[in-house]
């Protein structure tokens, strides 16, 4: 984690969540593990906003915001044609993790999903994997974004490999739940 430490010194941080009290607790975890550079956005509008005068290294933001929110956000940011820089890892954060949102936020292009309550670990295994084994971008005719195939192993045995993962129906699935379906 040492190491980490002294990455996050310079790295900068845009949090977006129109909740002062869950962006203060953010900033605080990632100031612990040593990051202070930090842009604070109530919604996705005024994320976007902030990004074209300071383009920050990591975006952490809420899903549920108005006027624009974190999935909208991340769109932008992947696909539109102002956007300062469609490479931004992205942090999704938020308490409705049913795996339709999952495959949704995955979908748009999100670099890591969590589920609330977040906690400190969590948070910082997520910067973490984006600081130390930043995941190449793909780009086809229907996606953009961060490979969603971070796992590669020498085992994959077809086609349907992904079936293994839970349903989810239309409960919250856990953090486990979560990197298991973002890790096929």
């Amino acid at each position: 984690m040492t190491r980490t430490r002294q990455r996050l010194e310079s790295v900068s941080f845009l949090i977006v969540d129109p909740n002062v009290f869950m962006r203060s607790l953010i900033k605080n975890v990632l100031h612990v593990f040593g990051a202070e550079n930090f842009i604070e956005a109530n919604d996705g509008a005024e994320a976007y906003k902030a990004m074209q005068n300071h383009v920050p290294d990591i975006v952490i933001t809420e899903w549920m915001m108005d006027p624009l929110d974190g999935l909208d956000l991340t769109r932008m940011v992947r696909t539109g044609k102002d956007s300062p820089n469609p490479f931004v890892p992205i942090i999704m954060t938020t308490a409705y993790s049913e795996m339709q949102r999952v495959v949704e936020a995955r979908d748009a292009g999100i670099t890591e999903f969590i589920a609330k309550p977040l906690s400190a670990k969590t948070l910082m295994a997520r910067v973490t994997a984006i600081v130390e084994r930043p995941r190449p971008f793909i780009r086809s005719t229907r996606y953009f974004g961060p490979d969603r195939r971070r796992w590669r192993t020498s085992d994959y045995t077809g086609p349907e490999r992904r079936q293994s993962v839970a349903d989810g129906g239309g409960a919250n699935l856990s953090q486990d739940d979560v990197e298991a379906l973002l890790d096929p």
